[in-house]
């Protein structure tokens, strides 16, 4: 932060335009972003957050940029406030960058954007916010224009000539109203709240659950306390998965916003603060926990076994080859063992079999469908991941071998005796197998086509073809029931 003894007149005949960072000219709060790549990349530096913030909030917030630096290029900028910069800069005005983020991002901010004066930052013992901001720019500039967009910001838009605001927090509206602040220029860059919140929390995501169901089907011993059962374990299972995705993209935002289409998540893109999603993430939480006491112990235990191989896979695993794929392909398996223990159905070691090898081939070409994307845009390696694109054809010897160990063990399952005991003619089931077959080659020819989502079940619940198949599947099993 550097300061002047007389106040700094314009080229201009306007004051000079002063522009806050956090939440204004970056939809985001940086620090939230710092914290959040800090606890990605060294989880464990997190026990030393207590010990910065002691030292005051400027020296958290340089201890954070020194460790976790933000690409200043990434950055999900109000595209509203940089048009309104760009034309104000053509004018001949002077613009300051001041904010209470750390100096060294805010220095390559303003870099990134070349359109600045100069930058008045947090220094690592100053936290420039609030009346020291506004003594600061006062001592500097004597009279300047504000664009804020926080609470934090009310004395400065109360001190400026001229008061501007983006993306205003509703406590900062409520503020302005309070102290009757004009506003003269609102500028507006994010995505309604309510699609945001339902994008963020994936609920398409939320069909994979339909696995907890499976068990009870393949049954045939469906009760109407079972079904009762069953759907409280979906909406639990479903919630804490969500709250999964929201922890998993808030730790991936300066991951996602490398990916071509992964910056257009909420947390990524700016539309949603880490705060709203920690929020949002605790209430899903408390839901699926007021689910539990209608459902067996059982799966209680399961739903803890998934959060803690959702955080690790999350925090650390995602980053090792084959590891992760293998925990991917757990879960999905872990929800048939949920579902059955919602519902009091064993599940047969048949079906264990035969859902480990098919999930392992779908997690495998998940993996083979963003390392194809990459090969695409000429990138060599997915940013935190632990594969090259040089490793495509491996992946699919890996995952068109476990397609096919899956079929092979569903043909034997169909050869069991005590088959007839749930299937009247056990013999009709070998029409599932060729459907299985053109199913899954099918995934792995439009994976190596580039043409598959990211998700193959998600896709499968897109796709016409794959629902017909589907369709069929059902219709053979019910008539060979």
């Amino acid at each position: 932060m550097s300061q002047a003894a007389t106040p700094v007149q314009s080229e201009s005949a306007l004051p000079p335009l002063c522009v806050d960072l956090d939440g204004t000219l970056v939809k985001s709060d940086t620090l939230a972003d710092g914290l959040c790549q800090l606890i990605r990349r060294r989880p464990l530096q997190i026990v030393r957050v207590p010990l910065w913030l002691a030292g005051g909030r400027a020296r958290l917030k340089t201890e954070v940029a020194q460790r976790a630096p933000l690409d200043a290029s990434r950055l999900p900028y109000n595209n509203a406030v940089r048009r309104y910069l760009q034309t104000q800069r053509r004018e001949g005005r002077a613009i300051y960058l001041t904010t209470g983020a750390d100096s060294a991002l805010a220095e390559r901010v303003a870099t990134h954007i070349g359109l600045f004066d100069g930058v008045l930052a947090s220094d690592g013992v100053t936290n420039l916010t609030r009346a020291k901001k506004l003594q600061s720019l006062k001592a500097r500039f004597g009279q300047f224009d504000y664009i804020g967009n926080a609470p934090a910001d009310l004395v400065l838009l109360a001190g400026a000539r001229r008061a501007m605001v983006a993306n205003p927090t509703l406590g900062l509206r409520l503020g302005l109203a309070l102290r009757s602040i004009p506003i003269a220029e609102t500028f507006t860059d994010r995505r309604p709240i309510a699609p945001t919140l339902l994008k963020a929390m994936r609920l398409h995501q939320w069909a994979k659950n339909i696995l907890l169901v499976a068990p009870l089907l393949m049954s045939h011993q469906v009760a109407s306390g079972s079904i009762a059962a069953v759907i409280a374990a979906f909406f639990g299972f479903s919630f804490i998965a969500s709250a999964n995705y929201l922890a998993n993209d808030m730790l991936d935002i300066e991951s996602d916003r490398r990916h071509p289409s992964k910056r257009l998540r909420p947390f990524a893109a700016g539309d949603l603060s880490v705060a709203a999603g920690i929020s949002l993430a605790v209430a899903l939480v408390a839901a699926a926990a007021a689910l539990l006491p209608r459902l067996d112990s059982a799966f209680a235990l399961w739903l803890a076994i998934y959060i803690v191989a959702t955080m690790a896979y999350s925090l650390y695993l995602k980053r090792i080859a084959i590891v992760d794929v293998l925990v991917l392909s757990g879960l999905y398996t872990l929800r048939l063992l949920a579902g059955g223990a919602a519902t009091g159905t064993p599940i047969s070691q048949w079906l264990a079999g035969f859902s480990t090898f098919l999930f392992l081939s779908l997690a495998m070409v998940k993996r083979f469908s963003e390392l194809e994307s990459l090969r695409e845009r000429g990138v060599a390696a997915p940013h935190g991941r632990g594969y090259l694109v040089s490793d495509m054809d491996q992946i699919r010897n890996f995952g068109t071998a476990s397609a096919y160990a899956a079929v092979v063990v569903f043909m034997l399952y169909i050869g069991r005796p005590d088959v007839t005991i749930l299937y009247h003619h056990p013999t009709r089931l070998w029409l599932i197998v060729p459907l299985l077959i053109y199913w899954l080659n099918r995934v792995w020819l439009l994976a190596s086509r580039g043409e598959l989502d990211d998700d193959p079940l998600v896709f499968a619940m897109r796709d016409t073809v794959s629902l017909a198949v589907g369709a069929v599947v059902v219709a053979v099993a019910f008539f060979a029931a």
